[in-house]
């Protein structure tokens, strides 16, 4: 399987869930969408020629794969960027509450605090547990914080330090149940969980292509409920904001086009979407569970090796495994590696992340399983870890 990736063998990659990896057929389907390009660029890429068509051709292929209508998605760089496109649109008011979790990823929290800074509103945050119980522990913590200020929920569906899913349907209903319009941060989502963003129901759900749909870098889709869609404006403002596209809402119009881009990310989707369903019968939800049922018998080698409790439980699992690890002994400096993942990359080939924990020297241990990994590389590092720990 790992052949059909251009990553060095050198390394045990147990990091997918960072920035991905492309297949080779992937890429090359990319490098042809550029040499199109090339050959006839302003054909190519005009919207009122051939890129529209192009691009709607991808937005059905992406709606068929996250249960959703083609004409509520628009194209961002990444969720990050989708999440911001949010934020920087909604109307906040001085005293307005935007809450989050203490699992949300920080690039996204800073564009929450960010934007409903600059009109007086503030963030407030849900401390979810970790290790973490049941699903209750989620619903509970966000239930606990909810009150007659909050405007907006930004909450992840899969958290990308601690690798939980979260019950994001029952958490849509609580945050509507209290008048609360909820941002959904699906950056690991599409290509790890089934995915229908119809029955989750949220105002807004943003994800990457590039992580576990493998798709090219700089390519990922913000969803939004066609009720604020006339309020959602990309973070670029370009043509148009004042030239109608026929048959084309303004919504599709300018996050389609927000100035010269390569569009080549997006192009190749279908490839890889393709290319994942071939690997395992039962197509890309053959490879779903492949992935999870892996990650749930690496859970149980990484917390034997550590002689801890699971500190999620398997129901919670999508295709990423985080363990907490024993706390260090001193701070690290800002930027600085944590000496373990240092460790394991330098000494043992593993690439894989240490994040800090959200008590003082408090630390996870991540690993991602897609279909290059196998059971094998899990085990190596459980006895790598062992020894570390002398357990």
């Amino acid at each position: 399987m790992h052949h059909h990736w251009q990553l060095a063998r050198s390394i045990s990659f147990l990091n997918h869930g960072s920035f991905g990896a492309t297949p080779t057929v992937v890429l090359q389907s990319q490098r042809d969408f550029q040499d199109a390009l090339e050959r006839d660029p302003i054909e190519f890429l005009a919207p009122e020629r051939s890129l529209e068509p192009k691009l709607d051709a991808v937005r059905s292929r992406v709606a068929e794969t996250v249960g959703a209508k083609a004409t509520d998605i628009a194209w961002v760089k990444n969720a990050t960027d989708g999440v911001n496109a949010v934020v920087q649109s909604f109307p906040f008011r001085s005293g307005d509450e935007v809450l989050v979790t203490n699992h949300g990823y920080n690039a996204c929290i800073n564009a929450a605090r960010y934007a409903s800074g600059r009109y007086g509103a503030t963030v407030r945050v849900a401390t979810v547990p970790f290790p973490i119980t049941n699903a209750d522990d989620v619903v509970t913590a966000i239930d606990r914080e909810l009150t007659n200020k909050t405007r907006l929920l930004l909450v992840d569906h899969v958290t990308s330090p601690t690798g939980v899913v979260f019950p994001i349907q029952r958490i849509v209903e609580l945050a509507h149940s209290r008048g609360v319009r909820v941002l959904v941060d699906g950056a690991h989502a599409p290509g790890m969980i089934p995915l229908d963003l119809h029955a989750i129901g949220a105002d807004y759900y943003t994800a990457n292509h590039h992580k576990w749909l493998c798709g090219p870098k700089v390519s990922g889709f913000l969803w939004v409920k066609p009720e604020w869609q006339e309020q959602v404006r990309p973070t670029v403002i370009s043509h148009a904001a004042n030239r109608v596209r026929p048959q084309r809402s303004r919504f599709l119009a300018e996050f389609d086009w927000q100035g010269t881009f390569d569009p080549s990310p997006l192009l190749a989707l279908p490839t890889a979407i393709d290319f994942l369903a071939s690997l395992f019968a039962g197509g890309l939800e053959g490879l779903m569970q492949r992935n999870r049922s892996l990650a749930v018998e690496s859970q149980r080698f990484l917390v034997d090796a550590l002689g801890i409790e699971a500190p999620a439980p398997v129901d919670m699992l999508g295709s990423l495994v985080s363990v907490p690890l024993p706390s260090l002994t001193r701070t690290l400096e800002q930027g600085e590696l944590d000496p373990l993942q240092r460790m394991l990359r330098e000494q043992h080939g593993f690439e894989l992340p240490v994040f800090t924990g959200s008590t003082p020297g408090s630390r996870i241990l991540r690993i991602s399983l897609q279909a290059y990994n196998d059971i094998a590389q899990v085990q190596r590092l459980a006895d790598v870890l062992r020894r570390e720990f002398a357990v």
